[in-house]
């Protein structure tokens, strides 16, 4: 019989009063209908862009009453303050009117995600040398919080209230991101820093120059990750403890038994230390507590930055265990800001670039735009020799665009460019075939994997994804209907509570062209009982028939195996179909947020004999070859 999902996190909350939950449960009601209201009232105006400003609100309190997370009767109050500060903003809204974008001081923001759809909150510091009026572009640093199993959407936004942070450089917004709770930042965790900050830029004058990622404990196990992934973005990263890797930090290669071969090959998606090249193009500033256990990261980084011919200055607080030295804070801030005063180099005549993924594929004014193998170490060097010529090598690379705009050279003059020795013309675009390198047209046309499109599994929900339910009679026993039920709803359910947000869920027979257009779509059921896997199951590398699912010359019995899997949507090879699965790693997320890492490649067989997250029960798994064929 189907299971009801097991809740991992957050953990259950404290009972309170059921005089005061029904106190919230009608305030909620009324804020929601006073949102509605205003949405339509506000229909045709600009002002409909700043209802999520309202709507965080509401969802603090309705997602605690929800999900029962109130952790302390004082969150009862902070939810009584909540509903009356959305109904004030809503009112103001209804008059024309929202002081809190010309406020300075502490500012709690809202958007909406493309992810999902769902309303996320974001913290801001506005400095007081904030204008309204002008345009004058301002510093930001990212900020990411630490590991919080209690931290709710209401903590977080009292919080983002109440007290200032860390740290707070004069003319500087400070940007706190939620992350969707405890992930550290990763998977919607990253999506959810890069939308709050685009968010930011939209509404404040910002220098895109001048922008620094920062954080403390999971916060800097963020920054390691986000310094390295997207080294590009930032003028300077400033980690605090957190961790840098999967491994090491959590002893796995002294346990038994060890993760399957894909996993480990996976952590290449987010260990920051296999990354550590990439900081030639970002200054770093490392900060450990003297006794602080969590200084491996930051000793780990050094050793495979020295690897990479680069010194990790790395300033530790004498005798601090998880904390910050004051004397420390003051040589992080001093330092920052006369890397900051610099501005970040966009058009660097050296680039050190390296990348396992095309998720990751981008440095500068250089784009990669195809790999020999995912998963293995990609490398682009380049150095611009004289204003004429680039100099440029490669590993495990086939297809590149280099931006002519930002590149260092003259952009007049006979350009020269060398690429693994050979000498070519040089052009926007290029491109290797049979070992041999050369300038072409940009042109897609056969699948093959590329940025957004490049796997694993769990990359289907890195970009806005749709859950497609099936309405018709299936093909398969009534276990494994049962079982997909089970996985369907448990993937749901653990998307809501671990990513904080409420997944789009459509039936099959209700899918729009625009929809397969708009949206990854992670179809539940089997080719009879889901209309749109069943238009495109003919299409797909693995196929499921009745008896039998065979993956190339290898067959699996119907009786007790599922296919899950994530390919390009032959209706839209721009976007994703995901079979049957969620994010595949929702079991770990009580645990160490190190153990947050992608548990599935881009295919498996399951036996739905036992837990999917068991890996014993995993009987075929394995990626897809460049071009998204069977290996």
């Amino acid at each position: 019989m189907p299971t009801s999902p097991q809740r991992f996190a957050p953990g259950i909350g404290v009972e309170i009063p059921d005089k005061k939950r029904q106190l919230l449960t009608d305030g909620t009601t009324k804020l929601k209908q006073t949102i509605d209201d205003l949405t339509a009232t506000l229909k045709s105006s600009d002002l409909q862009a700043l209802i999520p400003d309202v709507q965080i609100y509401y969802y603090a309190v309705h997602y605690a009453l929800a999900h029962n997370i109130f952790f302390e009767e004082s969150d009862v109050e902070i939810a009584e303050k909540f509903i009356a500060q959305g109904t004030e903003r809503a009112e103001q809204l209804k008059h024309g009117n929202a002081p809190w974008t010309k406020e300075t001081g502490l500012i709690v923001r809202g958007y909406q995600s493309d992810l999902d759809g769902s309303i996320q909150p974001y913290g801001l510091t506005v400095p007081e040398s904030f204008d309204p009026t002008s345009n004058q572009k301002h510093r930001l640093d990212v900020w990411h919080h630490g590991r919080g199993g209690t931290l709710s959407e209401l903590r977080f936004i009292n919080g983002q209230q109440t007290k200032p942070g860390e740290f707070t450089p004069d003319d500087t917004f400070m940007l706190h991101t939620y992350g969707r709770w405890s992930n550290a930042m990763k998977f919607a965790g990253e999506v959810d820093t890069f939308e709050a900050l685009a968010h930011a830029k939209g509404h404040y004058p910002i220098d895109e120059d001048r922008m620094c990622v920062r954080g403390f404990s999971m916060g800097g196990a963020a920054t390691w990750h986000q310094a390295v992934h997207h080294t590009d973005t930032w003028v300077a990263a400033s980690p605090g403890a957190g961790f840098a890797e999967t491994a090491v930090y959590q002893n796995i290669f002294d346990k038994d038994p060890l993760p399957p071969v894909w996993e480990q090959k996976l952590w290449n998606l987010y260990d920051a230390t296999v990354y550590a090249g990439n900081f030639h193009q970002c200054p770093i500033i490392a900060y450990s507590g003297e006794i602080d256990k969590q200084m491996q990261a930051a000793t780990i980084m050094s050793e495979y930055m020295a690897k990479e011919g680069l010194d990790m200055p790395h300033i530790i607080g004498p005798g601090m265990g998880h904390k910050f030295h004051p004397d420390s804070k003051v040589e992080i801030s001093n330092r920052l800001a006369e890397i900051v005063s610099k501005g970040r180099n966009k058009s660097p005549e050296k680039i050190r670039f390296t990348t396992y993924t095309l998720r990751y594929n981008h440095m500068h004014w250089v784009c990669l735009d195809s790999l020999e193998k995912h998963w293995e170490r990609a490398q682009f060097n380049a150095d611009v020799i004289d204003r004429q010529t680039l100099q440029i090598t490669t590993q495990n690379i086939t297809a590149f665009t280099i931006d002519a705009d930002l590149c260092p050279l003259d952009q007049i003059g006979n350009k020269k460019v060398s690429i693994d020795g050979q000498a070519l013309p040089f052009a926007g675009h290029y491109t290797k075939a049979n070992g041999a390198w050369a300038a072409t047209e940009k042109e897609e046309t056969a699948l093959h994997k590329k940025h957004g499109l490049q796997g694993p599994i769990d990359d289907g929900f890195m970009d806005s994804f749709l859950i497609v339910t099936p309405t018709g009679s299936p093909q398969s026993n009534q276990n494994i209907t049962d079982w997909i039920g089970a996985q369907q709803d448990d993937a749901i359910y653990q998307w809501t509570m671990q990513f904080r947000g409420a997944p789009r869920v459509k039936m099959d027979d209700q899918i729009t062209d625009n929809d397969i257009t708009n949206h990854n779509l992670a179809l539940w059921g089997d080719p009879e009982s889901n209309a749109v896997l069943k238009k495109i199951a003919s299409e797909l590398p693995i196929q499921w028939h009745k008896e039998q699912i065979t993956v190339g010359e290898r067959a699996f019995s119907t009786n007790e195996h599922v296919p899950v899997f994530i390919f390009p949507n032959p209706l839209n090879p721009q976007r994703y179909v995901v079979i049957n699965s969620g994010f595949t790693f929702a079991a770990n997320g009580a645990q160490s947020n190190a153990s947050q890492t992608p548990k599935l490649p881009d295919w498996a067989i399951i036996d739905t004999a036992g837990p999917s997250e068991n890996s014993q029960n995993v009987k075929a798994a394995d990626f897809f070859d460049e071009n998204w064929e069977l290996i």
